[in-house]
């Protein structure tokens, strides 16, 4: 993890209510919605005996603030193993306006006001402000989605060699109820299959009369790489180094950008799901930046699921959508080019674990307690080169010094052997193949106690208070010859420690974000 950052670690709930935004009056009266939720209800400073102002009025507290987002610089020719666009800034939300205040009716001449002794109903002082509880309407690709409708839209990224669009389908349930919008991407990368059967799923198993909110699910984004069982663009871009994108950058920025501005900023929370890449597995996992709370809540929300700790690298969609105000996580499953049952049935359960959490459905039951959270996470590589053949399953928890595995020379047979040097979990593997020396074989979720990780903590701390302390002493006059000050030490590569979905899967974990 980066060294200045200081974690909050997630509390084991089992509850996540979806974000409102409640009224600055104290004195409110919370009606509950049909998620179950409390709404805000803002009650204004008027006598008595005014009349409360007709339903529905003002701005309904359910609707999202859409983000604001930022283009980013327009990428250049070359293919870069990440995208050299900076993320955007967070899109501040608009204050939420009160309701209007009616003036109080004028008495005829001659008449008293009205006292409290003079009411005959039995009703509290200060009555309930009437709400709406009707879904609003989605505004999506040109096209309005009422409440209660399951639509299927088609978005166009762009126009292939013949000039010729291709729509990507983009599957819409809107609720009933208001409650939250939710947004389901896959295959980001083409050859990632299970994200696409886990979508299929979960979209086709909403009822919009049961929904509270509403589930924009995109199973197929990069429909180009999809077609052709790959997990690139056609120009060999990876279209998850480029978002948000640019209106004026290159073929797969271009893409990158109208899928993010056309789909991603409506919705107030995303699921972008991958698998391994290039014959590597992963444990089914959520992977967020535990360094922002609303992403901490949403990884609540997943049930018995490993989390992973992970920034995320620069132009990933999860980044993107985070910079951008949207909580943003990542489940990653099993491996590319197959569709795995298994995995597939864990990362539904999962999701339909966070629509419960989130308020949108009504479940019977949840899905297990949430699992350990690593904060750190290093791949184990091979020392020479050979046929790797594992001692290790996914998920199956290691000790320091255990064999993870070994690596057979195929002409000389000698054999290497695989350890680790940490306590932890495997979280991730290479399937068993001919490696080079240097190969990353093992992913491994290190286990860290609460002492280790609070030392690590202000350790971190205080190394950021010195770099700054350095930097103000550099600012200033000194009469210190240059070679008086210490080098810097070197620490681990940042990718040794946090590898994310876009780096560990085909040996870009060495680089930093």
């Amino acid at each position: 993890m980066p060294e200045s950052e200081t974690l909050p670690t997630p509390a084991p709930e089992t509850g996540l209510a979806p974000e409102t935004e409640a009224s600055s009056t104290p004195e409110t009266a919370t009606p509950p919605t049909a998620s179950g939720a409390a709404t805000p209800t803002a009650v204004n400073d008027r006598p008595e005996d005014a009349e409360a102002p007709p339903a529905g009025a003002g701005p309904s507290a359910t609707e999202p603030t859409e983000p604001r987002v930022e283009a980013d610089a327009p990428a250049g020719d070359d293919i870069p193993p990440i995208a050299d666009e900076d993320g955007v800034l967070p899109g501040e939300p608009e204050d939420q306006p009160g309701l209007p205040v009616e003036p109080a009716a004028e008495l005829p001449p001659g008449a008293a006001p009205a006292t409290p002794g003079d009411a005959t109903d039995d009703s509290p002082e200060s009555a309930e402000i009437p709400q709406t509880d009707v879904q609003r309407t989605l505004y999506l690709l040109g096209t309005e989605v009422p409440p209660g409708a399951i639509d299927w839209l088609s978005w166009s990224a762009s126009e292939s060699f013949e000039g010729i669009s291709t729509p990507t389908p983009i599957l819409i349930v809107n609720g009933t109820s208001p409650g939250p919008t939710l947004c389901l991407t896959a295959a980001v990368h083409g050859d990632e299959l299970n994200g696409v059967e886990m979508v299929r799923r979960i979209m086709y198993s909403l009822d919009p009369e049961k929904l509270n909110g509403a589930v924009i699910g995109a199973p197929i984004v990069n429909l180009h790489g999809f077609r052709r069982s790959s997990r690139y663009l056609p120009d060999r871009r990876d279209l998850n180094r480029y978002f948000p994108g640019s209106p004026t950058g290159s073929s797969a920025s271009r893409i990158a950008y109208s899928f993010f501005h056309e789909v991603i900023v409506n919705c107030n929370a995303l699921v972008d799901v991958h698998t391994g890449s290039f014959h590597r597995a992963n444990l089914p996992q959520i992977r967020a930046d535990l360094s922002k709370p609303e992403v901490v809540e949403l990884t609540k929300g997943f049930g018995a699921t490993v989390v992973l700790h992970s920034v995320g690298g620069r132009g990933t969609l999860r980044r993107a959508a985070s910079d951008a105000g949207i909580p943003a996580v990542t489940l990653e499953a099993g491996e590319p080019m197959r569709l795995q049952p298994k995995e597939v049935a864990h990362g539904v359960k999962g999701i339909e674990t966070l629509l419960d959490k989130l308020g949108m459905v009504n479940k019977v039951s949840l899905w297990g307690d949430p699992q350990p959270v690593y904060y750190e996470a290093r791949w184990i590589r091979a020392n020479s080169g050979g046929i790797l053949f594992s001692s290790v399953n996914l998920g199956e928890r290691i000790r320091k010094g255990e064999v993870l595995g070994s690596v057979t020379d195929p002409i000389t047979n000698k054999r290497s052997e695989i350890r680790s040097p940490y306590d932890g979990r495997i979280i991730g593997r290479a399937l068993n193949q001919v490696v080079m020396p240097g190969f990353a074989a093992f992913h491994v979720g290190i286990q860290t106690s609460e002492k280790q990780l609070r030392d690590e903590q202000q350790a971190a701390a205080a190394t950021a208070e010195a770099t700054e302390s350095g930097q103000a002493d550099a600012a200033s006059p000194s009469t210190k010859a240059p070679g008086d000050s210490p080098a810097a030490s070197s620490g681990p590569l940042s990718g040794e420690i946090e590898a994310d979905e876009e780096a560990e899967d085909y040996m870009e974990e060495e680089r930093p974000e």
